[in-house]
């Protein structure tokens, strides 16, 4: 049952068809897992939050340093040297009092993400390393949650979202491969457009509720490519890599 407060506050997404009072329900007792309160994670948190979605696990090691309120709206000059993940619980409380927000100050790796993101309805993944985000996605597909992924680059950004313990869809590695000693480039490096990050944190939020109340095409499978200098959307579809280590079946052996 929604609150005479939760039917107001959430009245634009009760009137959508598409979501209705029921959708809402679900949003609300819905547990989202974001990695990374940076440049993405930030209107990511606030979209989800704003959206009424009833649990944020916000995990992320880093402190919030000046350079970062360029693109990283989620905090103000006060939060500076403030842990990101609490610096964002404070800013979700300001924000709504439906939403529990759980930080975690701590780097996911490989050995501890599955831990870490156990008990999540839909992950968001907005992290700055290759390897982190190799350790999610392999770790979203065995606990069998779906994975939103979302990166940026000087002006140019992605989206996709995977499910690739599902026969006909892939998973993060059958678009990247396993090549973890990739060259890693960060916004200090080559620089960010600050809104650009604005874009596909909000996308990313879409996608999370999407994955929460199905709307519309399902997006599993498809990358969506934003080229900012050209004002351009592009998307492509990724197919289920037979060759992948990581989701291909495995075959009999007799």
């Amino acid at each position: 049952m929604l609150t005479d407060e939760q039917l107001d506050r959430y009245a634009r997404h009760i009137v959508l068809k598409e979501i209705g009072g029921a959708g809402q329900a679900r949003l609300l007792s819905a547990h989202v897992a974001l990695i990374g309160a940076g440049g993405i994670g930030s209107p990511a948190i606030q979209y989800l939050a704003a959206a009424g979605v009833g649990t944020l696990r916000v995990i992320d090691d880093d402190a919030v340093a000046l350079s970062n309120l360029q693109r990283q709206v989620l905090f103000g000059t006060a939060d500076i040297g403030a842990p990101k993940a609490e610096a964002a619980a404070r800013a979700v409380a300001r924000l709504t009092p439906d939403v529990r927000i759980i930080p975690i100050v701590r780097r996911l790796d490989a050995d501890n993400a599955a831990l870490m993101l156990r008990d999540a309805d839909v992950i968001v993944d907005g992290s700055d390393s290759f390897a982190t985000r190799l350790a999610v996605a392999d770790a979203a597909r065995a606990l069998r949650i779906p994975l939103v992924s979302a990166a940026v680059g000087p002006f140019e950004g992605q989206i996709a979202v995977y499910r690739g313990w599902e026969a006909d869809k892939p998973c993060y590695r059958c678009l990247v491969g396993d090549d973890p000693a990739r060259a890693e480039a960060s916004c200090a490096d080559q620089g960010v457009i600050g809104a650009l990050t604005g874009v596909m944190g909000s996308l990313a939020a879409l996608e999370a509720i999407r994955a929460i109340v199905p709307f519309g095409d399902d997006s599993a499978g498809k990358l969506l490519i934003a080229d900012l200098l050209s004002l351009r959307f592009r998307t492509l579809t990724v197919p289920k890599d037979p060759a992948c280590p990581a989701c291909a079946p495995v075959p009999c052996v007799a």
